[in-house]
């Protein structure tokens, strides 16, 4: 499996899509962190959909994070993105044959494809969560925010638990995007059905029923990444998005396993 992993990594590390998606990830990552402190005071919110988040919850030991925590669910649809392409463009480009030959292991295929973007995913993370720490702390000042309990040992274990939080969610997110990628085997299909449903479908049902948004997939994963909301539960998030993800999973690698694999 680890030739998979290498091999699957030379596709991953192409300045195109590297470059490119760290750009994406960077982009939302640094508006929505700098939005948070320039509008603290604003009357339309400083946060997402017109939520206002005060001084006092920024002066927590969490503030440090609390802007890259928002933005773990916009990673997780750059990440669903990304394993959906990489994982249908397969079967548009016809390689997925030449690689069977290689490896005719299907799972083990399947499953060295997943860690190598898996690690693709978490580099992303990792590299989200240092640029909005440090726009935080540049920006703190400015907001009038006190910085005293971020780098205490409370504050660590908030950065690593969000950190964690969110790497579990772009990863959910990624799996889902691998699922669908496998199921319709075409790129522009997964991503358009996967961020139309996210994105437009879930809210457009929740405006009209908000308690929908307790069940439905792409809110559960996001929740999961700010650790929990006011309206659903970090343990409700995660074992329902958990469930999601595993039946999904399951599905794909059956018919991954069994189905030929022409387009």
């Amino acid at each position: 499996m680890i030739r998979v992993i290498f091999a699957e990594w030379r596709k991953l590390r192409r300045p195109t899509l590297f470059l490119g998606t760290l750009g994406a990830a960077l982009f939302f990552t640094g508006l929505t962190t700098t939005f948070l402190y320039l509008m603290i005071d604003s009357e339309q919110g400083n946060s997402d959909r017109g939520r206002q988040v005060s001084r006092e919850v920024l002066n927590l030991a969490g503030g440090s994070v609390y802007g890259f925590a928002s933005v773990g669910g916009l990673l997780g649809i750059i990440a669903l993105c990304v394993f959906a392409a990489q994982t249908a463009q397969e079967y548009t480009y016809g390689t997925l044959r030449n690689l069977l030959v290689r490896q005719p292991g299907r799972v083990r295929l399947l499953a060295g494809k997943l860690a190598a973007m898996k690690i693709f995913a978490l580099l992303l993370v990792a590299i989200a969560a240092i640029v909005s720490v440090g726009l935080s702390v540049a920006l703190a000042d400015r907001a009038k925010v006190s910085t005293e309990l971020w780098f205490t040992s409370a504050g660590y274990h908030a950065i690593g638990q969000t950190l964690l939080n969110v790497s579990i969610s772009v990863i959910y997110f990624g799996i889902i995007g691998m699922t669908l990628g496998l199921l319709l085997r075409s790129p522009i299909s997964a991503i358009s059905i996967a961020v139309l449903w996210i994105l437009i479908i879930e809210n457009l049902i929740g405006a009209v029923k908000p308690v929908t948004l307790d069940w439905m997939p792409g809110n559960q994963l996001s929740v999961i990444a700010q650790g929990g909301s006011p309206d659903v539960s970090y343990s409700h998030a995660l074992i329902l998005g958990s469930f999601y993800v595993f039946i999904g999973a399951m599905i794909a690698t059956v018919l991954f396993s069994r189905r030929d694999v022409a387009n």
